[in-house]
């Protein structure tokens, strides 16, 4: 069982979630808020994808992240900044017999394209999505090949940004323990994603053997960073799976829109939520300070 929890809050995701919630974060301004929320509700750091201001959709804007960025450094507010790399991934297959026909969802660009932000911007952590996926139902799937990812690791690294391995299913895991035996990727941080279709099921089996196949260290010595997550009603029954698997958690609007049935959550909300579950489970949530020291992070201007 981990005692000592970092909390992460991803304040409001790229999905379809803008007309099925009262106050999903759009605009700079806004997702910034529900950071500054999340944080002073305890969070340790807070996940941020933007989006379009005018139409709620997903972007990978820079513009957009930097306001983002500028206005919780404007806050005041201590908190880590992990910005998502996975824009840019979606293909949607054309329907029936024109599979080449791709949809209005497409958004796919090379590994360089996906990081242009962070290039830009220097975050503490940004994520990289480990694999390609039957996102859903449907004809849409992520695309992250293997070629990609290791363009994608290599630069990260030399950027010295912490990686997030976003791992949505067992392969993913195996191509990312073969990326840090390859030297692209330094002291990773690892996320298990569980419960999206068609990744790995938000259930203990799975998310144990997924844990049992994490490295026990780095080649650094550094103990292995790991957290888990999973999605609507199955948030905070991860979130005290990963504890008892030695894990951290991660909370936020991304992954789930209810506090209760029939109450919409806010970012603040869920964080003090699951802070009150690591609470009665013995464990205490971890403060910036402290989680920059266990994800051996640098220190950023």
């Amino acid at each position: 069982m981990n005692h000592n929890v970092i909390i992460t809050c991803a304040v409001t995701g790229a999905g379809d979630t803008v007309d099925k919630h009262p106050a999903i974060p759009v605009t700079p301004k806004q997702i910034a808020a529900a950071a500054i929320e999340a944080a002073n509700a305890g969070a340790t750091v807070v996940h941020c994808h933007v989006r379009d201001p005018k139409t709620g959709k997903g972007s990978r804007d820079p513009v957009l992240y930097r306001e983002v960025m500028e206005h919780i450094k404007a806050s005041g507010v201590d908190v880590i900044v992990n910005l998502t790399a996975g824009m840019g991934g979606d293909l949607e297959i054309g329907a029936g017999e024109h599979p080449t026909q791709f949809g209005a969802g497409t958004d796919l660009v090379g590994p360089l394209t996906r990081l242009v932000h962070v290039e830009e911007l220097l975050p503490d952590i940004c994520t990289l999505d480990c694999g390609t996926l039957n996102f859903g139902d449907g004809d849409t799937i992520y695309v992250s090949t293997p070629a990609a990812l290791r363009v994608g690791a290599k630069r990260i690294t030399e950027l010295g940004v912490k990686a997030e391995l976003e791992i949505f299913d067992t392969g993913h895991l195996w191509f990312s323990n073969q990326m840090i035996k390859e030297g692209l990727l330094v002291d990773p941080i690892f996320q298990l994603c569980m419960g999206i279709p068609w990744g790995a099921p938000a259930d203990t089996g799975t998310m144990k053997a997924m844990v049992d196949n994490l490295p026990r260290s780095s080649p650094t010595g550094q103990d292995v960073v790991w957290a888990g997550f999973g999605i609507g009603r199955m948030q905070m029954p991860m979130a005290a799976q990963a504890i008892l698997l030695g894990g951290n958690v991660r909370v936020g609007l991304e992954d789930n829109l209810w506090l209760d049935k029939g109450v919409p959550a806010s970012n603040g909300s869920l964080v003090e939520r699951v802070i009150k579950l690591i609470e009665c489970m013995g464990a205490k949530p971890m403060t910036p300070a402290q989680g920059r020291i266990k994800m051996g992070l640098k220190a950023r201007a």
